[in-house]
């Protein structure tokens, strides 16, 4: 079965450029021009899409918002963000949004193809923790309904973050990766952990995403986000969240509050 692949493109020559050159390579392309279309399609389950391919600037409705959209409603299906815009924060926020893989307009069209390729491999693979290679083992738990550190009271029922008594915009992804932080307390938890349960893609995906939100969630609940005591890097080995930082020793590698980011593919 040839893999089907949603491009959602506004610019007219651009989108039917990317699937011309897609469909040469055998898969199947479905071409919509605005967000609406594409939720409708997606929301529709009838296509079963394998990538969908999201510009950023669309009419009416934004890239960031189709892609919180779908991953809101459980969405998994792997996101290839294309946009003009080249800032650190425009990345950021489209990898906060759920995109898997990033790419600046104009792009040469050997690396689209290797990105479409890329991501298609890892998502046929599927999640590691439902094969025998499965990295780490947790015993589930109930889920943390509220948690207090410092200065940070987080409602997770409510969606709401309280620092030094006053209330503090956060995404749905931040929360849910500060919820997972906060159930799994003075433990070294890697990357491919935290793509696993809490972007609930293949903990084998190369992608600055976690390193981008962690960076976000610092400026949150730290109170200095350049010397981190809750949130600390554990360099080639992930992160580690500390409640009580008095409580435990904090490890020599986790003074440099950045470690190298993974290349991104």
């Amino acid at each position: 079965m040839r893999e089907h692949i949603l491009v959602v493109e506004d610019e007219k020559h651009l989108g039917v450029g990317i699937k011309y050159n897609l469909e040469a390579e055998n898969y199947r392309v479905t071409l919509v021009n605005d967000g609406p279309t594409a939720l409708r399609l997606v929301d529709a389950g009838n296509d079963n899409f394998h990538l969908i391919i999201l510009d950023l600037m669309l009419p009416g409705m934004s890239g960031y918002t189709v892609c919180e959209t779908i991953r809101d409603a459980g969405v998994n299906t792997p996101v290839l963000m294309l946009s003009a815009r080249t800032l650190a924060e425009d990345r950021a926020r489209g990898f906060d949004a759920g995109a898997n893989q990033y790419m600046n307009k104009p792009f040469e069209l050997d690396e689209l193809l290797s990105r479409v390729k890329n991501l298609l491999q890892l998502a046929a693979i599927g999640t590691p923790q439902n094969s025998s290679g499965n990295a780490h083992s947790r015993k589930p738990t109930a889920a943390l309904q509220t948690t207090s550190f410092g200065n940070v009271h987080a409602n997770f029922l409510n969606h709401e973050v309280i620092v030094d008594g006053k209330p503090v915009a956060i995404t749905p992804k931040q929360l849910r990766l500060l919820r997972y932080f906060a159930e799994n307390p003075d433990r070294v938890i890697g990357r491919s952990e935290l793509l696993i349960e809490v972007w609930e893609i293949s903990g084998k995906l190369q992608t600055r995403a976690v390193d981008q939100t962690i960076a976000q969630l610092r400026k949150i609940i730290e109170p200095d986000s350049a010397v981190p005591v809750h949130l600390l890097t554990i360099r080639d080995a992930g992160y580690r969240f500390i409640p009580t930082p008095n409580a435990a020793a904090t490890p020599p590698s986790a003074a440099d509050p950045e470690s190298p980011l993974p290349p991104e593919i």
